[in-house]
């Protein structure tokens, strides 16, 4: 059963645990609810007889029944705590297990998932859909499997006490569950078709509001607005079909169970007629007949949510089983060297990115990858952090495997600087500090300063404690890669990438950050990737990648003698200038 609940709801061994003890206890409470009915039911039984029999001294006293309900108050009362604790605060701590678990695992994926992944998708598997497995897991699954237990042991007393009634009460039971049953294929369609709309939903939203620039700058606001339009109407419209037809179903559910009580009415009557039965034993099953199948409903309302959950259990199942990154957390290089043995990589599968491709970057020199665009520069640079791990070959750092390290730890030994900059809604001081998270203020500015940020900074109204927005977006396109940059500087570690890290500067700051950069770079291994001919002209190597090959490497005087692929970039951007 344990493995059950955690195959099938993604829990833990503990949660699945917790679930069990939570059904349990529920099963118990629902029970303890039958005892003041019991009770009362024992109290008329003895004054009927007294009715009937007014000699007879076989009677408990009043004392009695008062002491029995107040002691039927206090156990129902502890199985209510126990059963609110073990559906309730277990629940919530498995939730939070769940949560950390994705964490985890979104820690442990490779960096450039996040690079490709839909932020609203992440955020939605995340957040909502926790929030959602978590609500019915406390407020659903555990009554719906105790419901079930509960009526089959009511069933199995009532059938000891009086088959014939019994009959009567539970045929429409298994009607139900067969017309119920039927739907299930409905609703798991429906369930998924929805949640699969309004994650296409979320997504459109997201990309409108990271692309409302672009947008209104080409006046496509109208266009936009009507695809959205055109997905909700088409949810709305998915959501009340399948409300309609899976609401037909359960209601046909409820039709039938609703035909047992006029069945206990009518064969009660017939049986007692016949004297087959007493008042008091017809009275019970008409109590009886009129209460249990709420709990049934009720049990199929929310089974038909718990549909709807598999979906997003499903979902996070996905999430979980995704290839995490591992390996050895200590990790002590000799040098830093960098080198590519006969690498293939793909993104997808049936397109290569990388052929074959081998190089090495040594320590001490600035090695440029260069080429066209689309070749796989980009790719190289990454795949060197091991943001994602290789098809075939080898890749070493220092002579060690880097697939054999944590990308935590290994990435503690680079600085990188993309073209694309994300920084956080915070001052500008943590923004840089986020390179090395003990820094001292003073280490914060002598960074900012080689970077060339401190004159924008300080045009700021509180400085360096001047919140910059969400992703920067107070400061200019090239104010926020200069904070980048100095956050490379700040982390001052040993292997320095940089893709088109000056894009975005003029040439008098570009030149001023060359300056700095050239003393960042003394005695360590540096990648860069360019466009821009002469921010490569002073590299030491040159490694020209093209179609996911490697079709040049040396020196910038030797690949210039050559009149190859990088003698034809550096003539047409020098032309073109």
């Amino acid at each position: 059963m344990l493995k059950y609940f955690q195959n099938k709801y993604a829990m833990s061994e503990k949660g699945a645990k917790d679930l069990f003890n939570s059904i349990i206890w529920t099963v118990i409470m629902d029970i303890s609810f039958m005892f003041p009915v019991v009770l009362g039911f024992k109290f008329l039984d003895e004054y009927m007889r007294l009715l009937l029999n007014p000699s007879s001294n076989r009677r408990d006293s009043i004392l009695y029944y008062v002491v029995m309900s107040a002691a039927l108050f206090l156990v129902m009362l502890v199985v209510a705590y126990f059963q609110y604790n073990s559906t309730f605060t277990k629940i919530y701590e498995e939730s939070a297990r769940r949560r950390i678990s994705l964490a985890e695992t979104l820690r442990k994926l490779p960096l450039a998932f996040f690079g490709k992944k839909d932020i609203a998708d992440l955020s939605s598997t995340i957040m909502e859909d926790a929030t959602q497995v978590e609500v019915l897991f406390s407020h659903s699954v555990p009554q719906i499997y105790a419901a079930g237990l509960t009526v089959l042991t009511m069933g199995v007393l009532m059938f000891f006490y009086n088959w014939q009634l019994s009959l009567a009460v539970f045929w429409v039971v298994p009607v139900a569950a067969l017309v119920f049953y039927l739907s299930r294929k409905l609703q798991k369609s429906t369930h998924a078709n929805l949640y699969n709309m309004k994650r296409d939903i979320s997504d459109k939203m997201q990309e409108g509001l990271d692309s409302a620039h672009e947008i209104k700058s080409y006046n496509r606001e109208e266009s936009f607005s009507n695809t959205l339009d055109s997905k909700l109407d088409n949810y709305e419209k998915l959501m009340i079909e399948g409300e309609l037809l899976i609401g037909a179903f359960i209601n046909l559910s409820y039709a039938f169970l609703k035909l047992g009580l006029p069945s206990v009415i009518l064969y009660g009557a017939y049986l007692l007629s016949t004297g087959s039965v007493t008042i008091f034993t017809y009275l019970v099953f008409l109590v009886v007949a009129a209460r249990i199948y709420n709990p049934i409903m009720d049990a199929m309302n929310k089974f038909a949510l718990l549909m709807y959950l598999n979906v997003r259990i499903k979902r996070m199942k996905e999430m979980d089983e995704m290839p995490r990154q591992d390996g050895k957390s200590e990790f002590y290089p000799k040098n830093y060297d960098i080198e590519f043995k006969n690498v293939d990589f793909s993104y997808q599968d049936g397109v290569q990115t990388l052929k074959n491709v081998s190089f090495i970057a040594k320590q001490g020199d600035v090695t440029a990858l260069v080429g066209p665009s689309g070749g796989g520069k980009s790719t190289v640079a990454k795949l060197s952090a091991r943001f994602w791990d290789i098809d075939k070959g080898v890749i070493t750092l220092g002579g060690e495997d880097i697939s054999l390290i944590d990308p935590e730890t290994l990435l503690n030994h680079y600085s990188i600087v993309f073209q694309d900059v994300t920084l956080f809604n915070a001052s500008v001081m943590d923004n840089i500090r986020l390179g090395k998270k003990d820094a001292s203020d003073e280490e914060v500015i002598k960074a900012a300063q080689l970077a060339q940020c401190d004159e924008f900074v300080k045009k700021l109204p509180q400085g360096y404690d001047a919140l910059i927005g969400e992703n920067g977006e107070r400061l200019s396109g090239g104010e926020r890669q200069r904070i980048s940059i100095a956050r490379a500087i700040l982390k001052d570690a040993p292997i320095i990438l940089l893709d088109e890290a000056t894009a975005s500067l003029d040439t008098e700051n570009e030149s001023k950050i060359q300056s700095a950069l050239s003393e960042l770079i003394r005695n360590k291994t540096v990648l860069i990737i360019a466009h821009r001919m002469r921010t490569v002209s002073g590299a030491d190597k040159i490694v020209v990648i093209k179609d996911g090959n490697i079709a040049e490497t040396g020196t910038p005087s030797e690949l210039k003698e050559k009149q190859g692929i990088f003698s034809s970039m550096l003539k047409t951007q020098y032309q073109n200038h």
